[in-house]
């Protein structure tokens, strides 16, 4: 992810990590050979006719060797590292117990919802590492695009016949990925940089609030420029998926901000009904923050820093304790990710314009009248059942009035922050009753003279009185430490 900031690192950082897209040392063919046999289930001959031993590509889960099938298609053979599950799930181990740690002892990880994150991305990863659901989710993206029809980006054909859990067979892709391409895009015109700039996007934001299916690790490497002048996409294992109601929230968000809603009720509402509503949120702030966020990027046709906008949602967003859900997590890091290979497609690209510009175009699309009265058939299908219960439950209820037999359940500290409280609050007023009753049984103990002598002036009880009073020491540190702690949690 940090390989596509060039705007958070300095130029030679990003270098070095551009190299783990593509460039980490290969596995030998003598591993590689029997793991590919085995995978597959045949021998190599029974499959192609020619496989090169030297990888195309390697990164850190997988590399990819050059084929060609008995049919004389060129194919890639994108293959596994036999050892890398058991590397992946030590650093998920690492990373979740983090993630457990942070959410425990700062606020930030809490409102945030780290542990949450941290496991959405642990889920996705381990999808990523199982191959035939990167198959699933190049046949979803490439139906997705086939339907829009709009935009002249490709998918490679999968093999499914020859592919299995941890090996994956596609057709080859003419043309070099973004990152390796900068002899094609200096050839190219700045209209024509700027076409392929606009295509990526737009397909990305279309995927995202349309289709609710999208490609989720759209860095460099994973973009080719095709030699017709389109793109090509590749390495679908991150696929992020959204419900209706997220998509539309979405494109709201990017509609209101282009409509320069200075007011920011509707993106508030947008924001909400993305991330959800933390408790005592201040509607009324977030309105305000909001509001200014939409006057400083929406309207005008003044060019503005993608990656600004993003940190100043981030802070809004940590500022207001929202959680973040993975789904929507998996969406703005397509959005920062895709960002870095556009500015390397095109360094002049104006991100936050051309997204406004889609957004709305893409909101327009879905309040179509069509798709108006599609989605109030769907609402209504919804609540039918409810409807079709109603009289029979205002019947009970009625009845019950009028026998006397109504009543009413009600749970006493039912929500946990309540529940938390109480416990915190009869922690430190046994730890203080402890710490008291050690303080005063040890000034008691060391002031009597009686007891068995330890050494010459020092009795038995003295000695005792010591040791509790260290310990009524110690408890009063542990109360004291319980009262800043639950001043900080609020």
């Amino acid at each position: 992810m940090l390989s596509t900031r060039r705007d958070v690192l300095p130029p030679a950082y990003v270098h070095e990590l551009e190299l783990l897209q593509t460039q980490v040392s290969p596995e030998p063919w003598s591993v590689i050979e029997p793991a590919i046999i085995e995978r597959m289930g045949r021998p190599l001959s029974d499959v192609f006719s020619r496989i090169d031993a030297t990888p195309l590509a390697a990164a850190s889960v997988a590399q990819v060797h050059e084929a060609t099938l008995l049919d004389g298609t060129d194919v890639i053979v994108k293959v596994q590292r036999p050892k890398v599950l058991n590397q992946v799930n030590q650093d998920l181990d690492i990373i979740l117990r983090l993630a457990s740690w942070l959410n425990k002892t700062t606020v930030w990880g809490q409102d945030l919802g780290i542990e949450k994150l941290a496991k959405g991305f642990a889920n996705s990863l381990e999808e990523e590492l199982d191959y035939r659901i990167e198959l699933g989710n190049m046949r979803a993206i490439e139906d997705s695009l086939r339907r829009s029809g709009k935009f002249s980006v490709t998918v490679p054909h999968i093999y499914p016949e020859f592919s299995s859990e941890r090996l994956l067979i596609m057709d080859k892709l003419p043309g070099r990925p973004v990152s390796s391409a900068g002899k094609i895009l200096a050839e190219l015109s700045d209209k024509e940089r700027k076409g392929l700039a606009t295509t990526l996007l737009g397909a990305t934001l279309e995927q995202i609030i349309t289709d609710g299916v999208f490609h989720a690790d759209l860095h460099s490497g994973n973009i080719f420029i095709m030699p017709d002048g389109g793109l090509g996409l590749l390495d679908f294992g991150a696929v992020g998926r959204l419900d209706p109601g997220t998509q539309t929230a979405l494109g709201l968000m990017l509609y209101s901000i282009d409509q320069n809603d200075s007011a920011g009720a509707g993106a508030t509402d947008s924001i909400i009904e993305l991330l959800g509503r933390p408790e005592n949120l201040d509607d009324r702030a977030v309105e305000r923050a909001v509001g200014e966020l939409l006057t400083r990027y929406g309207g005008g046709s003044q060019s503005y820093d993608g990656q600004k906008l993003f940190d100043d949602l981030f802070n809004l967003v940590l500022a207001h304790r929202f959680s973040v859900p993975a789904p929507i997590s998996a969406a703005f890091r397509a959005l920062a990710s895709v960002e870095g290979a556009l500015l390397v497609i095109d360094p002049t690209f104006d991100v936050v314009a051309v997204a406004r510009n889609d957004g709305n175009r893409l909101m327009r699309s879905k309040l179509k009248s069509t798709k108006i009265t599609d989605e109030l058939q769907r609402r209504a299908m919804q609540i039918l059942p409810m409807i079709d219960r109603m009289p029979r439950r205002i019947n009970k209820i009625t009845e019950d009035l009028e026998q006397g037999r109504f009543s009413m359940n009600m749970r006493v500290l039912e929500n946990p922050s309540d529940r938390r409280f109480l416990t915190s609050l009869f922690q430190q007023l046994i730890v203080a009753v402890l710490a008291g009753a050690a303080v005063l049984g040890s000034i008691m103990l060391i002031t009597s003279e009686e007891g068995p002598l330890l050494t010459e002036g020092i009795h038995l009880y003295a000695f005792f009185g010591f040791v509790l009073l260290f310990g009524g020491f110690v408890l009063s540190m542990r109360s004291l430490m319980l009262v800043f702690k639950r001043g900080v949690d609020g």
